[in-house]
C-alpha cells in the first residue's frame, strides 16, 4: 500500500480509537500494534516491549516527576491565595490593578506549578469572587483567569517543553528560555485586553481600588518570596551550568516540600501522602503516553509513513508560510480534542523534519506549538480550563466563560503572528544566554 494512503488510514484509525474513550496511551498502543501486525508481520510485535521501555530509558525524564512534585506541593497550600493577595496589595493603586493582579498571579503561580488547571483553581477561587464583587463583568473575571491559567505550559519550568525536548532531541534549557519572552508578551496582551474591556464597560471606578498600608504590603511577602526564590534558583542552577535539568528539578521539588511544611504547616502525613499520590498519578500518565508515543513513532517510521510525508511535503511548490499556516490549523484542531502532551508526542516527530526542511527554527516552533496548545485549553469541546472555572463559579454559565475567553484566544493568535514576524522573540534569549546554534 502507498505510504501516504497508509498514513491517512493510520490517522483515521487513531482518531476513531481515541474518541472511543480509551486513554491516549492505550489507544496509541492499540493502533501501533494493529498496523504493525497487519503490514509488518507478527514478528514486529516482539520489538514493542523493548521500544516501550527503551523510550523511558532517558535521564532527562526524571525532571518530569520532580517538576510535578514541585508544582503539586505548591498547589496543595495557600501559596496561590497569598500570591494573589500580595499582588493585590502592591498594585491596588495602579489603574486596573485588580485584573492586573489576577493575571500577574496566574503568570507567577503557573511558573511555580506548571499546571494550568491548578493555576485556574488556586487564583480563581480568590480572584473571580473579588472581581465580581467590585463590579467587573463576569466575562472578564472568568475569561482572564481561564486564559491566565494556560501560561503554565509556556512559562518555565514547563513540563510540555520538557516533553517536546525529549521527543525532538532539542535542548530543554533552550526551550525553557525560549518561552520567557513570549510568555511575558502574552501576559501583556492579556492585561491590555482586560483593561480595555473594563474601560469599555464605562465604569471608571473599576480601574482603581482601595489602599493598603506599608505594613500590610510587607507582611504578606515572607509567604511568597521563598517560592519565587526557588524558581529563580532552579533557573540559575540550570543556566549557570551548575546542574542538569533533572538535578535542579529534584532539588527544587525537595525545597518546595520543605517550604510547604515550614511556612504552611503541611505536616500531616495524609497531606504529604496526597501530594506524592497525585504527583505519582500525573507522572505515570505522562510517562506512559511518552512510552506509547515512542511505539507509535516506531510504527510510523517502520511503515515508511513519516519519510513519505516529509518527502511529499518537500515536493510541494508552496510558500513556507502557507505551509506553516496549515501546520498551525492542524495543531489548533488537534488541541481542541487532545491534551498538549499527547499532541506534542504524536505530532512533533512528524512535523519536525517538515518545519526544519522549510527553514524554520525548531526552538521557535516549540513556542508556536505551545501557544496553539494553550488555545486548546480554553476552547471547546474539551477546553479543560473552562470547566475548571465553571466548577469554581457555577453561577457563571459555560457560555459566558467561553465568550469571555474568546478575546484571549485572539490575543494568543496575535502572539503567534508577532512570533512569525519577529522570530527573535523566541530565539534571542536562548542565543544570548547559551550561545547561538550552528
Amino acid at each position: 500500500m502507498d505510504p501516504l494512503l497508509l498514513g491517512a488510514l493510520v490517522a483515521l484509525s487513531t482518531i476513531f480509537v481515541l474518541f472511543s474513550g480509551v486513554s491516549v496511551a492505550v489507544g496509541l498502543l492499540i493502533v501501533s500494534a494493529g498496523f504493525l501486525m497487519i503490514f509488518d508481520g507478527m514478528r514486529s510485535l516482539e520489538l514493542m516491549p523493548e521500544i516501550l521501555f527503551g523510550k523511558l530509558d532517558n535521564f532527562a525524564l526524571l525532571s518530569i516527576p520532580m517538576f510535578i512534585i514541585m508544582g503539586s506541593s505548591i498547589a496543595s497550600t495557600r501559596a496561590g491565595a497569598d500570591l494573589y493577595e500580595a499582588l493585590e496589595r502592591w498594585l491596588t493603586r495602579v489603574p486596573g490593578g485588580l485584573v492586573i493582579s489576577n493575571l500577574g498571579a496566574c503568570a507567577l503561580f503557573a511558573a511555580m506549578s506548571g499546571s494550568s488547571p491548578a493555576t485556574c483553581a488556586a487564583i480563581g477561587k480568590m480572584g473571580i469572587p473579588e472581581m465580581r464583587k467590585r463590579g467587573y463583568p463576569d466575562g472578564v473575571a472568568a475569561g482572564s483567569i481561564a486564559a491566565g491559567g494556560t501560561l503554565g505550559i509556556l512559562i518555565p519550568p514547563s513540563v510540555t517543553m520538557i516533553v517536546y525536548g525529549i521527543a525532538t532531541e532539542t535542548s530543554i534549557g533552550r526551550l525553557f528560555l525560549a518561552g520567557v519572552i513570549p510568555g511575558l508578551l502574552l501576559v501583556v496582551l492579556f492585561m491590555a485586553w482586560s483593561l480595555y474591556s473594563t474601560w469599555k464597560s464605562g465604569d471608571a471606578s473599576l480601574l482603581t481600588a482601595g489602599s493598603y498600608t506599608w505594613r500590610e504590603k510587607l507582611e504578606i511577602l515572607p509567604r511568597v518570596l521563598p517560592f519565587l526564590g526557588i524558581i529563580l534558583g532552579v533557573l540559575y542552577a540550570m543556566y549557570g551550568g551548575i546542574a542538569t535539568p533533572s538535578e535542579t528539578a529534584a532539588v527544587g521539588a525537595l525545597l518546595c516540600l520543605i517550604i510547604a511544611m515550614v511556612i504552611y504547616k503541611l505536616w500531616a502525613p495524609s497531606a504529604l501522602w496526597n501530594v506524592l499520590r497525585d504527583s505519582t498519578k500525573e507522572s505515570v500518565m505522562i510517562l506512559f503516553i511518552i512510552a506509547a508515543a515512542g511505539v507509535f513513532s516506531y510504527m510510523l517510521s517502520s511503515l515508511f509513513i513519516t519519510q513519505a510525508i516529509a518527502e511529499w511535503i518537500g515536493t510541494l511548490d508552496v510558500n513556507r508560510w502557507v505551509l506553516m499556516g496549515t501546520v498551525n490549523v492542524f495543531l489548533l484542531i488537534a488541541g481542541f480534542f487532545l491534551p498538549p502532551v499527547a499532541v506534542i508526542l504524536m505530532a512533533a516527530p512528524i512535523l519536525l523534519p517538515i518545519i526544519t526542511t522549510a527553514g524554520f527554527d525548531p526552538i521557535w516552533f516549540a513556542v508556536v506549538l505551545t501557544i496553539n496548545m494553550e488555545i486548546g485549553l480554553i476552547s471547546p469541546p474539551v477546553g479543560l480550563n473552562l470547566y475548571v472555572i465553571n466548577g469554581i463559579a457555577p453561577d457563571i454559565s459555560l457560555k459566558t466563560i467561553l465568550m469571555g475567553s474568546l478575546p484571549f484566544v485572539a490575543c494568543m493568535v496575535v502572539a503567534i503572528v508577532l512570533l512569525c514576524l519577529f522570530p527573535g522573540l523566541a530565539t534571542w534569549l536562548p542565543d544570548a544566554v547559551m550561545g547561538p546554534t550552528f
